[in-house]
């Protein structure tokens, strides 16, 4: 079972996001797949994972997707605030430190805010700007993924209100 922590926006900003980045070629993420990941677990157990999160704590905020940038080296399109809200950086921190006292091995790489909108994307030139999008923040999710040969299929677990 491979998990992952994540914030899963409205369905119209979704729908919004996918619109966007349809016409930039490569593979572009279903919007009922478009996420921010926050940990991912990989080949993990649910019932360890979801109790580390429901002692993690985050305050409900806005995700301003200001940005679209493309990682050449990764061939990924993708969206995300020209800086972490604090509300967002807090919310990881205590996510990440109750995973690592249930002993959860994360990657070690620094958290950057950003949702993929586009894999294998050829390299886009100039990005077209994006649309306006309300993400209100009010919950994080347990998220399984069942990968398919079309693509992962991700399941909503369990999800953790912020307080």
């Amino acid at each position: 079972m491979r998990l992952f922590f994540a914030l899963w926006p409205p369905l119209e900003a979704a729908r919004a996001l996918a619109g966007w980045a349809a016409p930039l070629g490569g593979r572009p993420v279903p919007a009922q797949n478009i996420h921010l990941t926050l940990a991912f677990l990989g080949a993990a157990q649910a019932a360890p994972a979801a109790a580390a999160a429901r002692r993690a704590r985050g305050a409900p905020h806005r995700l301003p997707l200001e940005q679209a940038r493309y990682w050449r080296r990764s061939e990924i399109v993708w969206a995300g605030p020209r800086a972490t809200p604090p509300a967002l950086e807090s919310l990881v921190q205590s996510l990440h430190l109750e995973l690592f006292r249930a002993e959860f091995i994360l990657e070690r790489r620094p958290f950057v805010a950003h949702v993929t909108l586009a894999r294998k994307a050829p390299p886009p030139g100039m990005l077209p700007a994006l649309p306006p999008i309300d993400w209100p923040v009010h919950e994080f999710t347990l998220v399984r993924s069942h990968p398919q040969a079309a693509g992962s299929i991700y399941e909503v677990l369990e999800a953790f209100a912020l307080q």
